[in-house]
């Protein structure tokens, strides 16, 4: 479906049901202390040898920037708990098939993945210096292995595209950023941006939630991705920062297609997602942004992830983002082939 519905731009499939594939555990293979009992996940600091450990994940990690290989080791994408990016990478190598535009890969965030796995204490370990320093390591250089990886697989000169998917990234003030600054969530997940700049890929960060969009907008990330069907008119209250992410190049996400509400996706069409996103760039229109260098710097997606969903309402998902993202260059780019 992914391959049928988005040629130009496909994404490689995590599948949720499977017990490494949910959005906290994926991508935490390798890091020192790690520890799982069924649904359960948990940082071992107590063990005797966790210090050992450590010291291992940072000559390990000494040795990987050395080389300049952000693949060796602990570091690799793990085939068990990404699966779908294999399967996606050994048919995208495939002579036969079609060459897209580009391709786009995603990593969890730091914060998100820090508040959602604690200590042997119950404490977020995003609260502890040490376990914190070696997450965001750990996340960057594997989304560097990521886009590494991804980038032999556009081959049309366009470099492949690694999505942050960092919802609490806009969470300050919620109960679970008690002790959590902005200064720290940004440059933790600044240097997972660099760790995408790094593999040679464009930097996106994803977020399917609402609160201060500050930091994301002032962030050195290509492209920020939101759920436009659900929190358009909490981004723009940021009306400034927005248009500074916009002046400096920046590209929008536009998660129009909704994916968290059933009834919504129930109800919606491509012509009223189509009157929706019009009414949307009005607004951005009256804030001074110029529509027609807008709309040559927007990507439609869904509003976030499908794992959710029942297949033919995933299905719906990807019809819908790609026949909006069909009429839309129809109508204002007409000369860009379309599938």
């Amino acid at each position: 479906m992914i391959f049928r519905y988005t040629p130009e731009i496909p994404l490689w499939p995590q599948l949720p049901r499977l017990p490494k594939q949910g959005m906290i555990r994926q991508f935490l293979d390798g890091f020192p202390g790690l520890r799982e009992d069924g649904k359960r996940l948990w940082i071992d600091t107590e063990a005797a040898d966790f210090p050992e450990q450590m010291a291992g994940f940072y000559e390990e990690y000494g040795a990987n920037e050395a080389a300049d290989d952000p693949c060796q080791g602990r570091f690799a994408m793990n085939r068990e708990a990404a699966g779908g990016f294999y399967a996606f990478c050994q048919t995208l190598s495939r002579d036969d098939e079609p060459r897209p535009w580009t391709v786009k890969g995603q990593i969890t965030g730091p914060i998100t993945c820090g508040i959602g796995v604690p200590d042997s204490r119950g404490v977020a370990m995003v609260h502890d210096d040490n376990l914190r320093d070696m997450l965001v390591r750990l996340i960057a250089t594997r989304a560097a292995c990521q886009a590494r990886l991804l980038g032999r697989l556009a081959r049309r000169g366009i470099p492949p595209l690694v999505f942050i998917d960092e919802p609490a990234m806009v969470g300050f003030g919620s109960s679970g950023f008690s002790g959590i600054s902005r200064e720290m969530v940004s440059e933790a997940v600044g240097e997972v941006i660099t760790g995408v700049h790094r593999g040679g890929a464009v930097a996106g960060v994803h977020i399917c939630a609402n609160g201060d969009w500050q930091p994301v907008l002032a962030s050195a990330a290509d492209i920020v991705s939101f759920d436009a069907y659900s929190y358009f008119d909490n981004l723009i209250l940021y009306r400034q920062p927005l248009l500074d992410f916009l002046a400096r190049g920046g590209v929008l996400a536009w998660g129009i297609v909704p994916t968290g509400d059933v009834a919504a996706l129930e109800r919606a069409t491509e012509d009223s997602l189509y009157a929706l996103w019009r009414g949307q760039l009005a607004k951005l229109r009256a804030l001074g942004v110029d529509e027609k260098q807008m709309v040559a710097r927007i990507l439609i997606t869904p509003s976030c992830g499908t794992g959710s969903l029942t297949v033919a309402q995933a299905e719906k998902v990807l019809f819908l983002t790609a026949a909006l993202s069909c009429r839309l260059r129809r109508e204002f780019y007409p000369a860009i082939p379309l599938p």
